[in-house]
């Protein structure tokens, strides 16, 4: 399997949007948020995806996301370790996600749950975080330096 993990290119975002939306995910931020998605293709079709939204020293893991018919192949592991390896790589000293479906998924990668007053300034003040997603997901934590990433 030739999995290709790159940059979201600006003409895909549309692609991205109807991902997402077919997952019940987000939309309205992606194009002022294009720079900070990344697609894994295959045979140049666009399969899953995730962001990292950067919020000062930290960054938000925005919209792992694999479609319907490539699940079950690894492909939302991959994406996830990619973004982690990034965020590293980007100098970030803590990940947070807001789920609402996928907790135990991103307990698997040391993302532990939080409550929301815990989060940093720069978080909160997302616009996934203030108005995107519901008060009811979960919101979960992973630094970056203790996990070794």
């Amino acid at each position: 399997m030739s999995d290709s993990i790159s940059k979201l290119p600006a003409d895909d975002v549309v692609r991205l949007e109807l991902l997402l939306s077919q997952n019940q995910l987000p939309t309205q931020d992606c194009k002022a948020l294009a720079d900070h998605f990344y697609g894994l293709y295959q045979e140049q079709q666009l399969v899953a995806a995730g962001g990292l939204e950067p919020a000062g020293r930290f960054a938000l893991l925005r919209s792992v996301v694999v479609q319907n018919a490539s699940r079950s192949q690894g492909l939302g592991a991959l994406m996830t370790e990619f973004l982690l390896q990034q965020a590293a790589r980007q100098g970030y000293e803590a990940l947070y996600l807001l789920t609402e479906s996928a907790e135990r998924y991103f307990l698997k990668f040391g993302f532990t749950r939080v409550t929301r007053d815990q989060v940093p300034e720069e978080i909160a003040e997302t616009q996934q975080f203030s108005t995107l997603c519901p008060t009811s997901a979960v919101c979960m934590a992973l630094n970056l330096e203790s996990a070794g990433v």
